[in-house]
């Protein structure tokens, strides 16, 4: 398994792995699978402020993981928002936890303080992942998203990626990581 960064050719694949979690779950609180051109757009966005990364193997994507602007706010920007989706036939082999493991170090490393994640509940397999990458609980928003015919609860969870003492000045743009990750 090889983990890089995201391609505008890997729009297709990942979104192939990201419609079934639309369709069919409620781990994701979109109702309809944007177009290909649309969600194109999205990768772009995000992958020009933060790290969004694959997990490939013999030429085809795995899963992916990103980070994104949690809130609007100025007090905000030292923190990230994170998720990963795998695709179902490689479940519990790792690879979101090597792909969440690569994002938060280059979260770190680009001088983000916290990254936080939200999981629709229930979701047994998520909340373990989380708490064993060192997540810690933050809350539980009750009926706060509502899809098939039903609300959902979501439960936020972050981890610390600077000591307490960490006076943030600036945050690394994603040229500067590139260069630094890629030598």
């Amino acid at each position: 398994m090889t983990i890089r960064f995201v391609e505008p050719k890997d729009a297709v694949q990942i979104l192939d792995i990201y419609q079934p979690f639309i369709l069919r779950t409620s781990v994701s609180f979109e109702t309809e699978v944007p177009s290909l051109e649309a969600f194109q757009n999205r990768i772009e966005n995000y992958a020009e402020k933060a790290p969004w990364l694959v997990a490939e193997e013999n030429n085809t994507i795995i899963g992916y993981a990103y980070a994104t602007v949690h809130r609007s706010r100025q007090a905000y920007q030292w923190n990230q928002e994170v998720t990963a989706y795998t695709h179902p036939e490689h479940l519990r082999k790792g690879v979101a936890k090597a792909l969440y493991l690569k994002l938060l170090s280059y979260l770190k490393k680009m001088g983000y303080a916290k990254a936080i994640a939200i999981i629709t509940l229930p979701n047994d397999p998520s909340l373990k992942f989380h708490q064993a990458l060192g997540f810690q609980l933050i809350g539980i928003m009750k009926n706060v998203g509502y899809k098939f015919n039903q609300w959902h609860d979501t439960s936020w969870w972050d981890i610390q990626l600077q000591n307490s003492a960490y006076q943030p000045t600036s945050i690394w743009t994603m040229d500067q990581l590139k260069a630094v990750v890629n030598g």
